[in-house]
């Protein structure tokens, strides 16, 4: 492992995952941290899901969103993918010293809209306020709770063979939309980004009669960064290129740039591994939701060897690896 911190070890690739595993599990291990799902485990009277985040993206507000909305939006969908009802958060803000006060309040008033909007209570938070110049204006850092409510139990998060890849929306908009507005490219119409709670999107998924094998919300390193985390050492996932969800804009924008959408952070969609006979039905519940109205289904689940694949436009495989180096680090 390497002796000094670098972007890398934030963006969601190889050496992120090398510190996580190398470093902060064995310090922390428990059976709740254990399993490195977006949510721990836990019972305290009922079984409920506990996750926490921080949020350092650069610029603080950007199309479509801002480090607020990003907050709770990311919070919460950590733990609607656990199978988890969200319901309570707590808020802690480091601010600089001279931070503008009409744009802390925008930034509150952010919050409070999207835990209207995704059903969930601040109920504790903490402020700290350091001198200028030490974090960029503002951090915040979140914590929730989920509950297992009607019985419902965690989800497996393991994949099968067999299973169809579906993707909740289209992908790529969170990441290329902060990378443009931090440096300043003049997209016209600028790029929007997906942030956004999902918890009710998962909710009809949930609903739905039939099981979810896996489910996951591909933030920093993308969709590439997930599916790789999902393969085992016995299955193989093959995702058709041309089945991929992405807005036109989003598309100009990794092609002008040299980007593959695969690997660029989201925000507001899901993915979900799915046995075959489920498939549609999943499709047809994420279709009935405001943000579901593009998922599709981008791939299966087969006997293999640990590997990802993409299906191109010629018919050829081509590997997809774990992300590797910085990304686009300061996206959430």
């Amino acid at each position: 492992m390497q002796r000094r911190i670098t972007l890398a070890h934030g963006s969601g690739g190889e050496a992120q995952e090398e510190l996580i595993r190398e470093l902060f599990l064995p310090a922390y291990s428990n059976e709740m941290l254990r399993p490195l799902t977006d949510s721990a485990i836990c019972r305290a009277g009922e079984k409920i899901a506990m996750t926490t985040d921080s949020f350092v993206v650069k610029p603080l507000f950007f199309p479509g969103g801002d480090i607020g909305r990003l907050s709770i939006s990311g919070t919460v969908n950590d733990l609607a993918v656990s199978g988890a009802c969200p319901r309570y958060i707590s808020v802690g803000m480091i601010i600089e010293a001279g931070f503008r006060m009409d744009s802390l309040a925008r930034i509150v008033e952010s919050m409070a809209g999207t835990a209207k909007e995704a059903g969930v209570y601040i109920v504790t938070g903490d402020t700290k306020v350091v001198e200028g110049g030490a974090a960029d204006g503002i951090f915040i850092n979140t914590a929730g709770i989920g509950l297992f409510t009607d019985g419902r139990e965690p989800l497996a998060q393991k994949i099968a063979p067999g299973d169809r890849i579906i993707v909740s929306g289209a992908i790529a908009s969170h990441g290329m939309a902060v990378m443009a507005a931090r440096e300043n490219l003049d997209f016209k119409p600028p790029i929007e980004s997906d942030v956004a709670p999902v918890a009710a999107m998962v909710e009809k998924v949930l609903q739905q009669d039939g099981v979810i094998n896996a489910m996951r919300d591909p933030t920093r390193g993308g969709v590439a960064a997930t599916l790789n985390e999902w393969v085992g050492p016995d299955t193989d996932i093959i995702i058709d290129g041309q089945s991929l969800p992405v807005r036109a804009d989003v598309a100009a924008a990794c092609a002008i740039l040299g980007m593959d959408p695969l690997y660029i952070a989201n925000e507001g969609a899901v993915l979900l591994s799915v046995p075959h006979r489920y498939a549609d039905t999943v499709l047809q519940a994420l279709h009935s939701a405001d943000l579901g109205r593009s998922a599709a289904i981008i791939g299966e689940v087969k006997k293999g060897r640990g590997n990802l694949y993409l299906l191109t436009e010629y018919g050829t495989h081509r590997k997809i690896t774990m992300p590797r180096g910085e990304l686009l680090p300061r996206i959430c």
